[in-house]
């Protein structure tokens, strides 16, 4: 049997063994970090980072088009200045074979050009060519027919060319290539003279080559590779006939939508491709031959404004029937530009027409336009161009007719035929029409109902805010109109008699058009809007008499009350209400009689709609305001002082109290108690100038208060009561000229005080702090500032008597907020009653003394210091304890 060595000994070996266990651990640790290390992939070596490569900056597409459009200016550059500076040098034989032969070599070249896939350099060439027919026409003018008139020379000039453009840019675009010989992979379907300078039908892989004139050049790779290069010229031809599917895509999208028929993916027998550029070029010079013979025969304003009509709708046909993209951008662009300028000077002529005949014919010429406006909308194939475009026809056409209109009928019945032509509109507005037609007729009608409105707004806001400067001359006497109660701040709209009769159309037009489910509560409520804004204006328009138009204010806020009960929200209607009374009220400020009898049933009014269910959180505050209002004026006309109408104005929170308490209805209750506690901060603020009369306002303010604290739910109403109290009590001892501070604070030390002792009876937990505190600090700190100051010895002795007791009960009771804020008194009271004696000692002393007792002190303090830091814990602790 092993014998148990003792504890000491197996003690002392289990921490040998332990240690043992230890270093082997280490060791087999060490040997596993080397195995991990060992284990782990060793990174192959890097060699130096290859060298960046450079790319170029431009592709070769690119530097062939920048090389082709340079040489194509210099060229046309010489050319000018060969025209224009060495003309003289040659005589009429040379000069017109220099020109032709330059010419016909210019227009000539493209054709075998684009044979051989050479398609930006017949693009070049042939541009060059077209400035050269331009130089041609300068030089006709300039040497055989110098009489012409210039600019007649220039309209024909202008119509052979645009001719002869076009002819050149579709017969070569029609050439066919020759037999056997292999073109670009695509049909000839729309190279007719009918595709008006169409686009190739492949853009994409075969269209000049192996690759467009972007993605590489003409022929197999650049243009430069065949005789301009270093092999022969289209080497590559026959590589790039075939068709990609890209190629196929992108020649859809440049032949509007048409697929060119490719041979299966194989090469087939086709047409050469086209220029772009002659046709588009055609159609720039097509603008001005109308309008430069208009200017030539000396034709007036009208017929130089139907020459751009004219020529804006060849443009508008060329846009909408032309293959070419480009050919429809051009013409689109001519359209716009030229239509625009056409219809700004028809809508001039028939704003400075003075009688219907010169109407009349600015109005055949904004009819023209609105035609070619009309047709193009019809015909164009996009909803957005086709909704713009009968748009500007349906305002065009209301211009038309409201200029001739305008002739005949007196300044303030402009607008309302204009709007009548625009509401006329609506009957074109037909189920037969397509879709982006309808809506855009719709919207001119809609524009022009919209301006109308804006026209009669100005009428609307002199209706609206200038009752308002009747508060600046309250009862100065009932003018004789409307009209003249509301312009004596605001100067009238100039021919505005009509307003009333064009937001009361509007307002018509909405209720009776707007059928749709989603945008007939809009409607109603702009008709609503539109309706109120016409009976607010009207007597003013009118020039109605003072009476009428307050008749006429009381039945619109009776007719929106009304109204508000039958529509859901009712937010709108009373809002309008509540406007109009208001105007009402201001309009009825200039005459006592009327003040008293509008405020008086506009109180009363609101008070009878106020039990509507939804609708008293708006009309009981109306009508208490109202009431408010109505006390004043009645305190005014029976000659009170403004001190003394506060007591009358004091009934309306009495109202609002007693209401609020009879209320169930939560939000009606908060507004009206809102209401009442504004009515009486102005009762406080008309006694403010007499101090017993405010003093006792205030005190009636605390009464109602205090009742309105009786209630469960508004307990906290309390504390304000209370402050109303004491308000009333500071006031009226400032009254009575009371300047001891005690006067003031003593009446609000006992609540408080008695507030501190129901709280802590009710909840010991309370703190002595957030009971006393609040009530001693309001009595004993301004007594102890009026103390420093009072030379007498009975305030002193009270306050030191008075902290003193306050000490002794935080003391007996174990209350921090008693003891300490007491002590506190207690110490500076003290410290003024010995401050003389204080004085009179120091400067009996040496002056050494004073350093020399601090160094004791100090000295004292140092040596002292352990105990008096357990003397400072000690008290901190005593304190801790207390409540």
């Amino acid at each position: 049997m092993t014998p148990i060595p003792p504890p000491a000994e197996e003690l002392r070996l289990l921490d040998a063994e332990l240690r043992q266990l230890d270093a082997r651990r280490a060791v087999l640790l060490h040997r596993r970090a080397w195995l991990v290390h060992m284990l782990q992939p060793r990174p192959a070596p890097t060699g130096p980072p290859p060298p960046p490569v450079r790319r170029p900056e431009a592709t070769a597409p690119g530097v062939q088009n920048v090389l082709l459009i340079l040489g194509g200016v210099l060229l046309t550059v010489a050319a000018v200045a060969f025209t224009l500076v060495s003309w003289g040098h040659l005589g009429i034989v040379g000069r017109s074979t220099v020109l032709g032969a330059v010419t016909l070599a210019a227009l000539g070249s493209p054709v075998p050009l684009l044979r051989r896939g050479l398609r930006s350099t017949a693009e070049s060439l042939a541009g060059l060519g077209l400035v050269l027919t331009v130089l041609d026409a300068y030089a006709l003018h300039t040497v055989a027919l110098p009489d012409t008139d210039g600019v007649r020379f220039a309209a024909l000039a202008s119509a052979t060319l645009a001719a002869g453009w076009a002819a050149y840019g579709l017969t070569v675009g029609a050439r066919r290539g020759a037999p056997g010989r292999q073109s670009v992979g695509v049909s000839t379907e729309g190279l007719t003279p009918a595709g008006l300078g169409q686009e190739p039908a492949a853009s994409g892989a075969g269209a000049e080559g192996s690759g467009a004139e972007g993605s590489g050049a003409e022929g197999s790779g650049a243009e430069g590779s065949g005789p301009e290069g270093s092999g022969p010229e289209g080497s590559g031809a026959d590589t790039g006939r075939q068709e990609s599917g890209a190629g196929r895509a992108s020649g859809e999208a440049a032949s509007g939508g048409r697929a060119a028929r490719p041979a299966s993916g194989a090469v087939r027998r086709g047409a050469v491709l086209g220029l772009r550029l002659p046709v588009p070029a055609a159609v720039v010079a097509a603008q001005f031959p109308l309008i430069l013979w208009a200017a030539a025969v000396g034709a007036g304003a009208h017929a130089i404004t139907a020459a751009l009509l004219v020529t804006a709708a060849f443009d508008a046909v060329i846009a909408l029937r032309a293959p070419s993209t480009v050919v429809r951008v051009v013409a689109a662009a001519g359209a716009f530009g030229l239509g625009g300028w056409g219809t700004f000077a028809g809508c001039y002529l028939s704003w400075t027409a003075d009688g219907p005949s010169g109407a009349a014919r600015a109005a055949a010429l904004l009819l023209l336009a609105a035609s070619i406006a009309l047709s193009t909308a019809w015909a164009a194939a996009r909803p957005g161009v086709a909704t713009g475009t009968a748009t500007a026809a349906g305002l065009i056409t209301v211009v038309a007719f409201g200029g001739v209109l305008r002739t005949v009928l007196p300044g303030d019945w402009t607008v309302p035929a204009h709007l009548v032509c625009g509401l006329a509109l609506l009957a074109a507005v037909r189920p037969g029409l397509p879709e982006p037609v309808r809506r855009g007729i719709a919207a001119a009608s809609g524009s022009v109902q919209a301006l109308a409105v804006v026209w009669a707004l100005p009428v609307v806001v002199v209706s609206l805010v200038g009752p308002l400067a009747q508060a600046g001359a309250v009862w100065s006497g009932a003018p004789a109109t409307a009209r003249d109660a509301v312009t004596s701040g605001l100067p009238w709209p100039r021919d505005a008699l009509t307003a009333p009769l064009v937001l009361g159309l509007v307002a018509a037009v909405l209720v009776v058009t707007v059928r749709t489910a989603a945008w007939r509560p809009r409607a109603l409520t702009g008709a609503l809007v539109l309706a109120w804004s016409t009976a607010l204006s009207l007597p003013a328009a009118l020039e109605l008499p003072y009476a009428a138009g307050l008749s006429v204010h009381g039945l619109t806020t009776v007719a929106l009350l009304a109204l508000a009960r039958r529509t859901r929200p009712p937010v709108i209607s009373v809002v309008l209400a509540l406007v109009t009374s208001v105007d009402l009220a201001f309009l009825a400020l200039a005459s006592e009689t009327a003040t008293l009898s509008v405020f008086a049933a506009l109180a009363v009014l609101f008070a009878v709609t106020a039990r509507q269910p939804g609708l008293g959180p708006v009309r009981a505050p109306a009508a208490l305001g109202h009431l408010a209002a109505s006390a004043c004026a009645v305190g005014a006309s029976l000659g009170w002082q403004p001190q003394h109408t506060a007591l009358l104005v004091l009934a309306v929170p009495v109202v609002a109290a007693l209401l609020a308490a009879r209320l169930a209805d939560v939000p009606t209750t908060v507004s009206v108690e809102i209401t009442g506690a504004v009515t009486a901060l102005l009762a406080v603020t008309l006694a403010v100038t007499d101090p017993p009369m405010l003093a006792t306002v205030l005190a009636l303010c605390g009464v109602i208060a205090a009742g309105t604290a009786v209630r469960e739910d508004r307990r906290s109403v309390g504390y304000a009561a209370a402050a109303l109290f004491v308000l009333a009590t500071w006031v009226r001892l400032a009254a009575w000229d009371v300047t001891s501070p005690e006067a003031y604070t003593l009446p609000v030390t006992v609540p408080a005080l008695l507030v501190g002792v129901f709280r802590r009876r009710e909840d010991p937990a309370v703190s002595s702090w957030t009971a006393y505190a609040p009530g001693l600090s309001v009595s004993l700190f301004p007594s102890l500032l009026a103390t420093w100051a009072d030379p007498q010895a009975l305030r002193p002795l009270l306050l030191g008597a008075a902290a003193l007791a306050v000490t002794l009960l935080g003391a007996r009771h174990r209350l921090q907020a008693p003891l300490l804020l007491g002590g506190t008194a207690l110490t500076l009271d003290a410290l003024h009653e010995l401050a003389p004696y204080i004085v009179q000692m120091v400067d009996a002393l040496p002056r050494w003394v004073a350093p020399a007792l601090a160094g004791v002190l100090l000295l004292a303090l140092g040596a002292t210091y352990e105990q008096r830091i357990r003397d400072a814990r000690r008290v901190r602790d005593v304190l801790g304890r207390m409540d």
